[in-house]
């Protein structure tokens, strides 16, 4: 009985191991990339066929540093959501209302000024989603903090807001 789950146990460890270097020979350049602290987006085709670029996901060491370098935070929740509490300095823009919204933020930021969109953490979609819209809009370096205003709050960092 032990000899054949050894066996086994054996067996379910090479396949693994066949597993990962498989994957590993395939995905070499993205481990690389990984472990070297490279985030790059990949890129999509648009409709005309040409490469259409990603908002780059930040991290929150990076968006410290991006908004003393003059970064603009766009905070992509609800109004509602925002009033609570949001990122100290950062401008709402609701993805919801992004269609109302947009001439006025287009008037007050220039398409060459580094954006970076947060919403409410790991698993919301909307900063993503406005990192998107902003590139459509002609915006040229759009970046996604994806911890977002959980992340910031919780390191401590300045918010902003009604909540106590």
């Amino acid at each position: 009985m032990t000899t054949d789950l050894k066996r086994i146990v054996l067996e379910a460890c090479v396949l693994v191991a066949f597993g990962v270097l498989a994957g590993l020979t395939m995905h070499h350049q993205l481990v690389m990339d990984a472990f070297s602290g490279q985030l790059v987006p990949q890129r999509a085709s648009g409709a005309s066929g040409s490469p259409t670029a990603l908002p780059m996901p930040v991290l929150l060491d990076e968006v410290q540093q991006l908004q003393v370098d003059g970064a603009v935070l766009i905070d992509a929740r609800t109004p509602e959501v925002y009033a609570e509490g949001h990122i100290e300095g950062a401008v709402s823009l609701a993805l919801v209302e992004i269609d109302s919204l947009l001439p006025a933020f287009r008037a007050r930021v220039t398409p060459e000024q580094v954006l970076i969109t947060y919403c409410s953490g790991f698993g919301c979609p909307d900063s993503f989603d406005l990192g998107m819209r902003l590139l459509q809009e002609g915006y040229k370096d759009v970046r996604v903090f994806e911890g977002g205003y959980p992340e910031w709050r919780d390191a401590g960092l300045p918010v902003a807001g009604d909540a106590p």
